[in-house]
């Protein structure tokens, strides 16, 4: 792994209040997500580690702003986070705050993360105003248009670039493999998630399977836990055709991301079977993938990405 120094460097940026801002970035996402992470910066080139973590730590950031309290505190949020975002990246000033101002360093170097950002900000309005859903088609339109353009913020730095390149396999890929994703997430999250009255299961699938949201406690009883088995299990498989769908991704990407993409596909089919495998238990919370499995998948990919190519 290159020391953080040599990757600022490798990436061009050399203005010491920059590499703080960057350097400020690189700690928030290692404190939130080390897994991805500890991919980033073992797997990908060093001139992408400053964009991406930059991405993610605002994605992270958005999220934080609009994901709880009232409705109406999370459209003002919002509101002021989209201005603030607009000011940051096209405005004249450098922005008081260190994630945009990496963000609009990073549009100035990769001008086409400035089209991702306005499609993420544009969905963001299913995040704040999302109160579980009534149908897979609610389901379906949240993935659309809010997880996918939030997966798109990183997963944009990977489009392939070479002549023939299949931009539009990519897409599809990446919107499989965010749709599994997102599924997992909200088996993974179900006991918090039931805990404030609202959960990412669409309702007519616990209705089918006799469930409401208040059954989803741990003080569940072993028929819950039976019919929640069944209903997870359901979401799994929903989730696994998905992850199929993605599995070509890693071929349509370029040999120097590779490496990483095919981890970010490995690591999910290890998350999705920790989850199925909890079944009815995710009442008491979510499930963790196999540490050492984790590690072999990055130590295999490791040696990929420092392989020669021809």
């Amino acid at each position: 792994m290159p020391t953080w120094k040599n990757t600022l460097r490798a990436a061009g940026i050399h203005r010491p209040d920059l590499c703080d801002d960057y350097t400020e970035q690189r700690g928030l996402v290692k404190e939130f997500a080390k897994k991805e992470y500890l991919a980033v910066r073992l797997l990908l080139p060093s001139e992408l580690h400053p964009p991406v973590l930059t991405a993610v730590a605002y994605m992270h950031a958005t999220d934080e702003r609009i994901d709880t309290g009232a409705v109406s505190d999370r459209k003002h949020a919002l509101t002021e986070w989209n201005a603030a975002t607009i000011a940051a990246t096209d405005g004249p000033h450098p922005s008081a705050i260190a994630t945009l101002r990496t963000l609009a360093d990073a549009v100035q170097r990769h001008p086409g993360l400035r089209q991702r950002i306005d499609t993420f900000l544009r969905g963001a309005h299913l995040e704040v105003d999302y109160t579980g859903f009534a149908t897979e088609q609610d389901l379906q339109a949240y993935v659309q248009g809010y997880s996918l353009p939030a997966f798109m913020l990183m997963a944009g730095f990977m489009t392939p670039t070479h002549t023939g390149g299949d931009q539009a396999s990519f897409e599809a890929a990446c919107r499989a493999l965010i749709e599994s994703m997102q599924r997992v997430d909200f088996l993974d999250d179900l006991a918090e998630d039931a805990a404030g009255g609202v959960i990412g299961i669409p309702h007519q699938d616990l209705a089918r399977h006799q469930l409401t949201v208040a059954d989803i406690a741990p003080s569940a009883n072993d028929a819950v836990r039976r019919s929640l088995t069944a209903l997870a299990h359901e979401q799994a498989d929903l989730a696994q055709e998905q992850l199929h769908a993605a599995a070509q991704l890693p071929q349509l990407v370029e040999p120097a991301v590779r490496p990483f993409v095919t981890a970010l596909w490995q690591l999910q089919n290890l998350k999705l079977a920790a989850v199925r495998n909890k079944g009815g238990n995710l009442v008491d919370g979510g499930a963790e993938a196999p540490m050492p499995a984790v590690l072999k998948i990055l130590a295999s990919q490791y040696r990929a990405a420092r392989r020669p190519r021809a």
